[in-house]
């Protein structure tokens, strides 16, 4: 027998690729073990067709693989039921470059699949990113519009404060509360209040600041201040005051200020 003829016949990529006949498998099997050279040439064909299929950075799917052999199984097993002559064994085959073109054709559509799903995986991965950058974009327009609002009730305030009928106060720390400064701006002829935390601690939970205005010689109520150090907060208007004092309470306000309690107090210049 021409061992090298038989090896290039085609019959050894049919046995890898799983589409010979039992026939043709229990020969291949046979001459394998008596012949190392075929079993080399088997060993080969393996390796090269591992290396074809998993070239792609996402190998193929399993059921794409099993659809094709099952599909060129049934297209080469559809005349079975033809009667088949019996056949001597011979180093001169009759289907070499069927062989050939079969495992060509099956290599490269398993090659063709999986770089189908890896491009896939990429577009996924390009369209994910692209979510999360519009989404990045949205929430960045978002808060820019809530800069420019602020921005705009700012400019107002400022505006307001610079009028001349706008009286600034300096509320400063009380005896042991020294580094605390709040600034009030009271308009003498609208009656409105403004408070900018200069420096005030942040309250703690469950209690809130109360701002007080001093009315002949008794506490009221302008308004509870928020925790934004450095905003400028519109509170109660005040018709008329001597002085004014800020306390901490608990949250929600007091009814009258907690006096051991005292944040900050500044007179008004009369």
């Amino acid at each position: 027998m021409d061992i090298q003829a038989y090896i290039e016949s085609g019959i050894i990529e049919s046995y890898v690729l799983g589409i010979a006949d039992a026939q043709e498998v229990a020969e291949l099997e046979g001459l394998r073990r008596d012949h190392p050279e075929i079993a080399a040439a088997i060993s080969e064909c393996e390796r090269w067709l591992y290396k074809t299929a998993g070239s792609q950075a996402i190998p193929a799917a399993d059921n794409i693989r099993e659809s094709i052999f099952s599909s060129l199984e049934n297209e080469m097993t559809s005349s079975d039921s033809l009667p088949l002559q019996p056949s001597v064994l011979s180093p001169k085959r009759n289907k070499p470059v069927f062989r050939y073109l079969a495992a060509a054709s099956l290599a490269l559509l398993i090659v063709s699949a999986g770089a189908n799903i890896y491009l896939y995986y990429q577009y996924k991965q390009v369209a994910k990113g692209y979510i999360a950058l519009l989404t990045d974009q949205h929430k960045m327009l978002a808060e820019n519009q809530v800069y420019q609002t602020r921005l705009s009730a700012m400019y107002r305030d400022i505006q307001q404060m610079s009028d001349s009928s706008v009286q600034k106060i300096l509320m400063r720390g009380v005896p042991g509360k020294e580094s605390n400064l709040i600034t009030v701006y009271w308009n003498v002829k609208t009656k409105d209040v403004y408070l900018l935390a200069n420096r005030l601690p942040k309250a703690p939970e469950g209690r809130q600041y109360q701002l007080w205005a001093i009315v002949n010689g008794k506490p009221v109520d302008a308004g509870m201040l928020t925790n934004d150090e450095g905003v400028i907060m519109q509170l109660k208007s005040v018709k008329d005051a001597q002085a004014f004092a800020v306390t901490l309470e608990n949250a929600g306000g007091s009814a009258t200020p907690t006096l051991d309690q005292m944040y900050v107090f500044g007179k008004i210049n009369s």
